[in-house]
């Protein structure tokens, strides 16, 4: 079953596919230009439709999904962690 998927493999978050994701599941990320499969462990519950961090990031850290800059971190983000308006910011303003 794949749970999160994303575009790039520079991609830092992926987008949460199903509902249901809670602290401790192991998801099947898809890498869809690879056609590959990784492995992360969520370490919160990730809403279906929200992104969950593929790699640690730092403040100031660009967040890249489906291949595109979509912001900066805003607040230190582990790897399998809810990626959210809470710790990402648009780079607009």
């Amino acid at each position: 079953m794949i749970h999160v998927v994303l575009h790039d493999a520079k991609d830092t978050v992926g987008v949460a596919v199903v509902e249901g994701i809670t602290s401790g599941t192991t998801l099947n990320a898809w890498i869809m230009d690879e056609d590959k499969t990784i492995s992360i462990k969520a370490t919160q519950d990730i809403p279906i439709g929200h992104k969950v961090a593929l790699r640690d990031m730092t403040v100031g850290d660009t967040v890249f999904k489906y291949g595109i800059d979509i912001g900066k971190v805003v607040a230190p983000i582990k790897t399998g962690e809810h990626a959210h308006v809470h710790n990402i910011k648009t780079k607009r303003w």
